[in-house]
């Protein structure tokens, strides 16, 4: 639209007999034919006259876009530029969606980068150290800085991406704000490996200090496990030793667990000889130990019994006790609220004796004055 406008202005400086026939729009060149028009203008002026003016049109054309094509290269160099300096321009409203396209269309190393060092660090974390606390906070400011750059570059360009479609030379354009979005995004790129290189050799150097601080407790306290050691082989030579004696000393009591065996078996054997010689049978001998084993239940059951309620009785003593403890202390306590509302009965019927006294000596000494008078 402006280079149809500027084209119009241009024909109508380089010749105004051709004003009056074309049209007010400054969009001609798409409405009008050039049969048309070239007809239009051979009714207002002559043949030769329109020749020589087409020529002057041709020449200020060629000029024209000549002078477009020289001054488009520092304007659009000087783009990408000042959209970095300033952020929040013209395009501002459709920066964002412009800046995810950019991402989604040309992916750069400074993502893998990143995850690379959030992993590294997530990894790092897992061995927290209180000396390395500071140059952690350091690298995380320089990492949100690191990232804050790179947010602002791909908003920078996705800007200048949507104000080259302006532009008459829109790939130009385009590449120009590529290029300059890759050269920062290239420092910002090496900046961030350089930080991941110290983020490295801190992590290092903290493994390096925790592990000669672990080399330093173990040197100390290697006399102390020593020691430690040395006891634990003692009692385990001891234990041994105390086994093997008693080992032994199962060894030799063996003939006589054999003796006090056999001597079990005989006296069972001479039971059983004496059941049958009393005329007891196996079946009266079975009954005989059921009864006996009642007995000794039922005798459990009376003990645990007894016990059950001797305990309850004590239990009962004891809440008696309690009881009587306390009627003992609400009877020392109406005692004493007794005594004490008797002698502020005494005071009261006190203070109304001497009250009355006063009131009769008053009267007295009103009767004296009405008698003197």
């Amino acid at each position: 639209m402006s280079l149809n406008r500027l084209g119009f202005r241009l024909v109508s400086r380089l010749s105004p007999d051709l004003s009056p026939v074309l049209p007010e729009s400054p969009l001609f060149l798409p409405r009008l034919s050039l049969t048309s028009l070239l007809s239009a203008a051979r009714s207002a002026l002559g043949p030769t006259v329109i020749a020589q003016r087409l020529f002057a049109v041709s020449c200020a054309s060629c000029v024209m876009v000549a002078a477009l094509a020289v001054s488009a290269t520092p304007v659009a160099a000087q783009t990408p530029a000042s959209a970095g300096n300033s952020p929040a321009v013209s395009g501002g409203t459709v920066a964002p969606a412009a800046a995810t396209t950019v991402q989604d269309q040309e992916p750069t190393g400074d993502a893998d980068t990143d995850s690379a060092g959030s992993a590294d660090s997530a990894s790092d974390a897992a061995a927290p150290d209180n000396s390395s606390a500071a140059p952690d906070n350091s690298f995380e400011a320089r990492q949100r800085a690191l990232d804050q750059r790179s947010d602002e570059n791909n908003y920078t360009y996705g800007v200048a991406q949507h104000d080259c479609y302006s532009r008459f030379f829109v790939n130009h354009c385009l590449n120009l704000a590529r290029d300059s979005m890759r050269a920062v995004q290239a420092e910002i790129r090496k900046e961030q490996l350089a930080l991941d290189g110290e983020q490295r050799a801190q992590r290092a150097r903290a493994r390096d200090e925790r592990a000669a601080l672990r080399r330093a407790r173990n040197e100390a306290d290697a006399p102390q496990r020593a020691a430690e050691d040395a006891r634990n082989e003692q009692a385990y030579q001891d234990k041994q030793r105390q086994h093997a004696i008693d080992q032994a000393q199962r060894g030799a009591e063996a003939p006589q667990r054999a003796a006090n065996a056999q001597a079990y078996e005989d006296k069972q054997r001479q039971h059983a000889i004496d059941q049958a010689q009393r005329g007891i049978s196996p079946s009266q001998a079975a009954a005989n130990q059921r009864a006996y084993d009642q007995k000794q239940s039922d005798y459990q059951r009376k003990l645990e019994e007894a016990r059950q309620q001797g305990a309850q009785k004590a239990q009962e003593r004891v809440e008696k006790q309690q009881s009587f403890e306390k009627k003992q202390a609400d009877a020392a306590q109406h005692r004493a609220d007794v005594e004490a509302r008797q002698k502020q009965a005494t005071e009261k019927a006190e203070q109304k004796r001497q009250d009355q006294l006063k009131q009769e000596q008053l009267e007295e000494q009103q009767k004296q004055q009405q008698q003197q008078q």
